[in-house]
């Protein structure tokens, strides 16, 4: 039988299949890498094993695996591995893909896993053990130094909801981990829970309640005395998928959800807040209180970004009408008004994704955001290249919240990122003061370098680029350990 990905924009280019997994002591290094960088960055990419059972798929559906890049004495090593899902191992056995539908185990081949998650979204240490996450279902455990799988974790059957998040925060307080589960009773179902979990592992807080229907919370945001969920108007509905639909859909007449609970609250403390409807609203940057108001950050599109989830008819936008900035929630508590309008944070709006703070100051006041950043204005080389693929994001920006200034880094007209992760340059360094780190594609060549800036000098390019001896496919999310 013959094994061949489709010629799909899904499966070429930025998205062809990797399927490497390898250790690599001692990666090349252009430049210099200070020492004071110590740890470990942890990076999860859906990167298939075999071809799509139904001839194609969508990207969020690759099978998950894990980058872990060990920082020391100047040097760099990866190590990089598969998560052995139940999902995997069942199309290991087949010598095939047994999985339909993204999100719809209905559309599945009898021989499929029951667990049909990928764990592909985001990794995380936490109490010494490494959890590769996907909202679909529970974490999955590997072993932080070999990425060894250990299995799936519910933190000593203290969790007992159906999913989990894939955008957990950690409390800069207590290190603990916030984290929640939507359609946390099973399929299309509306309960969502909250959990807080000691940075030792134990269960300290769990807060059950519904939303006004099910549907797609990819991210939240905290700050001190509040969690923000972000309801996106991508629905799921339980009998679309019975009848082999996708397990969400685009409804442009419902309104950016947001719902607000005290942190030490209760189900009935719940507050609903409504955006203008029609608009995506999915990665959170920061959030802070002051007085008895809240603040959220993040990125907010005119429309719906994922093309692969169309409306009821069948509609998509095209990829030139969607507008997408930083913008800014303000949330009162006080007010009878339960409707907000988001206001642009940035000087000139500019389109931009996965943004990440200084993380020592999650949930607090803060100056710095950093995230991709596309400006179409400059060079690409089309030529060669086609149009830009899905997820192209040509910069890397640094963006002052207070002021609205950003400082833009544009490696050239073939490459683009993907998510940065900032390290302080020590642990009681200033807001910002640091560096960043970001995978580089360069899709001339084909291949694939960890870049890594100093805030200090921002638009003056990388310090230092880590050669990676094979092309990395598109990834999602990772975070920095520094122990």
């Amino acid at each position: 039988m013959s094994l061949q990905f489709p010629d799909t924009p899904e499966f070429t280019g930025l998205y062809q299949p990797s399927r490497v997994e390898a250790s690599v002591v001692d990666l090349e290094i252009e430049g210099t890498i200070p020492d004071a960088i110590k740890g470990t960055f942890y990076q999860v990419a859906p990167d298939p094993h075999y071809p799509p059972m139904l001839g194609n798929d969508i990207f969020f559906n690759g099978d998950g695996i894990v980058s872990a890049f060990r920082f020391g004495a100047g040097k760099v090593s990866l190590k990089r591995r598969y998560v052995e899902t139940e999902r995997l191992k069942a199309q290991r056995r087949e010598h095939r893909s047994l999985n339909g539908i993204y999100r719809n185990v209905y559309t599945n081949d009898p021989l499929a896993a029951d667990n049909n998650t990928t764990a592909n979204t985001t990794v995380i240490k936490h109490n010494g053990i490494l959890l590769a996450m996907k909202e679909d279902a529970l974490p999955w455990a590997l072993n932080p130094d070999t990425l060894e799988t250990l299995g799936e974790w519910n933190f000593h059957a203290q969790i007992t909801s159906a999913t989990f998040t894939a955008h957990p925060k950690v409390d800069p307080n207590n290190g603990a981990l916030l984290c929640f589960a939507y359609e946390a009773k099973g399929e299309a179902t509306p309960d969502i829970a909250y959990f807080e979990i000691s940075d030792e592992g134990k269960l300290l807080r769990e807060i059950w309640f519904q939303a006004p229907y099910a549907a797609m919370i990819h991210d939240f945001a905290i700050t001190e005395n509040y969690v923000i969920f972000p309801i996106i108007p991508l629905t799921a509905d339980l009998d679309r998928m019975k009848n082999g639909g996708q397990h969400f859909q685009w409804q442009p007449d419902l309104p950016q959800l947001f719902g607000i609970l005290p942190r030490s609250g209760t189900a009935e403390e719940m507050q609903w807040y409504y955006g203008p409807a029609g608009g995506f609203q999915g990665h959170t940057l920061n959030a802070y209180e002051e007085g008895n108001k809240i603040f959220v950050d993040m990125p907010v599109t005119n429309g719906n970004v994922f093309y692969f989830f169309p409306q009821e008819d069948g509609y998509v936008p095209p990829p030139e009408t969607l507008k997408a900035a930083l913008r800014r929630w303000t949330f009162d508590l006080d007010t009878n008004d339960a409707t907000v309008v988001p206001k642009l944070l940035t000087s000139t709006p500019f389109p931009c994704e996965f943004p990440r703070c200084d993380e020592r100051y999650s949930g607090k006041p803060y100056r710095y955001g950093f995230t991709l950043a596309y400006d179409p204005q400059l060079p690409f080389d089309t030529a060669a290249l086609g149009a830009p693929p899905f997820q192209f994001f040509n910069q890397l920006a640094r963006i002052n919240v207070v002021t609205g200034d950003s400082e833009m880094w544009y490696p050239g007209d073939a490459q683009c990122f993907q998510e940065p992760i900032f390290i302080p340059r020590h642990p009681t360094a200033p807001e910002g003061d640091g560096w960043v780190i970001s995978v580089m594609n360069d899709l001339r060549t084909r291949s694939s370098e960890l870049v890594i800036l100093d805030t200090a000098q921002w638009t003056s390019g990388p310090i230092a680029k880590v050669k990676i001896p094979f092309r990395l496919r598109m990834s999602l999310h990772g975070n920095w350990s520094g122990d």
